[in-house]
């Protein structure tokens, strides 16, 4: 959920390009130099492609270029993880290519992906600079994309230990979900039986939850500051994308980049609004329990500088930035992804209908409909589990894990890796193998299921990555998935409107991958006593 925020390889081959834009420039690099090859090739001569050199080990490489690296090999517009299933068709599951002068390795196998993320985890814990993600975190001071060191073990322990206060056990998560259930229901049903695109409904009730969760606000429908908070998020969804193409070539930004200004202009917002909270909370901070995710992390960071001192430490320490990133990784990642992966299981059970009356069956029998759904019915709701899971299966909201960087001279399957270089795990890929999923492209939450009606995980699902680098905010990302599901079938009937073509599955690739438009008629259930 919270660093899961997005693939680090946008989809700028396919954006429109001006005359007077560096990429413009870009390509006309690429194409003089792809008509050289071509050149080349009916003259006789060797194309100017060789292989990776002898020190990257054995690892089978794409073609390249100067400059443009591998890049005009991937072109055309096709998402990358699709484009890496095909590469990987032809030059086996684990190959590289130069993103410009940057060579990376893709690993598109779960034995491979194991090793990167769990046996050799701390080998690959490392991130890349990027000129994108140093803007969204001021330099790194986040948890998803700050380098791997001992200020950021520090710090990732504190966000850790400051989910803990919205675990099963508190009820807390449970109260504050809840809450934002009854005001998405009555949203939801005020379409009055016509058909209308759910997504909006469904982004602000996760956004309020958010909002609760980081500092202990909640919001009406409508509200100022709620819409200030979407309308930033969304920006920067928009436009982080867009401007990719400096990660690449960093020095791109000193041209005019209209989607880079605008995200600097999201980001100006956000921390406006993240600091004015921030300061809030210092002033009314008490010896009590925290009251939300700021007040635990001002608490760890006084904690953890008073031992700082009492050792003598001369290291950096947890600072105010780390405090304000931390709060913003829970919008960019927790809301997006958590609202993502809940329309697209909408979407399939409305290709599915059959799923959606089974999770009701299951609610009716071990719930009821005279109380709301708790935590602690989990265990007692299996079925719905492995819906939530096999929506995260066949549709992961990152295709592609954030990339990593090896710290040191390692290896992948036998194969040489030296340090500094980039790996990029294709999780589509992982998800989809016919090697451990049976018919992969259907949507089938019984495989999760054994012989005996228990929940089984296989190894190779890894919806949050896995090792070092696991989503922080895995535990808290499943229980909210959990009760946002739940409240909403025991509820709420979900049908497509009368004569209406089921929800387009392909998805739209951008920070995460979003399942496209789609409409839904929304009805409340029979025996519901709360139902508006």
């Amino acid at each position: 959920m919270f660093t899961h925020l997005m693939s680090s390889l946008p989809p700028f081959l396919s954006s429109p390009l001006s005359s007077s834009s560096p990429a413009f420039l870009l390509f006309l690099f690429v194409i003089v130099a792809v008509l050289l090859i071509q050149i080349n090739r009916r003259t006789g001569s060797s194309p100017a492609a060789p292989g990776p050199p002898p020190a990257r080990g054995s690892i089978p490489c794409l073609p390249w270029l100067p400059v443009a690296g591998s890049l005009p090999w991937l072109g055309g517009g096709r998402p990358l993880h699709l484009l890496f299933c095909q590469l990987a068709r032809r030059y086996g599951s684990l190959f590289a290519l130069y993103l410009g002068p940057h060579y990376t390795v893709v690993v598109n196998d779960y034995q491979q992906a194991k090793e990167v993320l769990l046996q050799k985890g701390r080998d690959f814990a490392g991130r890349p600079t990027m000129v994108t993600t140093d803007l969204l975190t001021r330099g790194g001071k986040d948890i998803a994309f700050s380098d791997y060191s001992l200020l950021w073990k520090r710090h990732r322990r504190l966000v850790h230990n400051s989910f803990t206060l919205f675990g099963e056990g508190s009820g807390r998560l449970q109260d504050i979900v809840l809450s934002s259930v009854d005001a998405l229901c009555v949203e939801l049903l005020s379409g009055r039986k016509r058909g209308f695109d759910p997504s909006p409904a469904v982004t602000r009730a996760v956004t309020n939850v958010v909002c609760m969760l980081v500092f202990n606000t909640t919001y009406r429908h409508g509200d100022a500051e709620l819409q200030e908070v979407i309308r930033y998020n969304d920006g920067i969804v928009e436009t982080i994308t867009r401007g990719g193409l400096v990660d690449i070539y960093p020095w791109m930004k000193v041209f005019p980049n209209r989607a880079l200004s605008k995200l600097k202009d999201c980001i100006a917002v956000r921390d406006r609004l993240l600091t004015h909270k921030l300061e809030e909370h210092k002033a009314s901070l008490s010896d009590g329990e925290p009251r939300d995710l700021l007040d635990a992390l001002l608490k760890g960071q006084m904690d953890g500088g008073r031992g700082q001192r009492s050792s003598g430490a001369k290291d950096e320490g947890i600072t105010d930035d780390h405090v304000l990133m931390t709060a913003a990784e829970a919008f960019g990642a927790g809301v997006e992804t958590t609202s993502t992966t809940l329309l697209w299981i909408l979407a399939y059970l409305l290709h599915h209908p059959e799923v959606q009356d089974r999770v009701q069956k299951e609610l009716d029998d071990c719930v009821g409909s005279e109380r709301p759904v708790c935590l602690s019915d989990r265990s007692r709701l299996p079925y719905l589990d492995c819906v939530i899971n096999e929506g995260m299966r066949i549709r992961p909201v990152s295709p592609i894990l954030i990339p990593h960087i090896a710290m040191t001279h390692s290896s992948i399957g036998g194969h040489s890796v030296s340090q500094g270089t980039r790996v990029l795990v294709n999780m589509w890929s992982i998800h989809h193998d016919t090697e451990h999923w049976d018919k992969p492209d259907i949507f089938n939450p019984d495989r999760f299921l054994n012989d005996q009606g228990q929940r089984v995980i296989p190894p190779c699902f890894l919806p949050f990555g896995a090792g070092p680098r696991v989503c922080v905010g895995e535990s808290l990302a499943r229980l909210e998935l959990f009760m946002f599901l739940s409240s909403l079938l025991q509820r709420l009937s979900f049908r497509l409107p009368d004569g209406a073509p089921p929800p387009n599955l392909q998805g739209r690739l951008g920070v995460v991958l979003q399942p496209l438009p789609y409409e839904v008629v929304v009805t409340p259930r029979a025996g519901w006593k709360n139902s508006v």
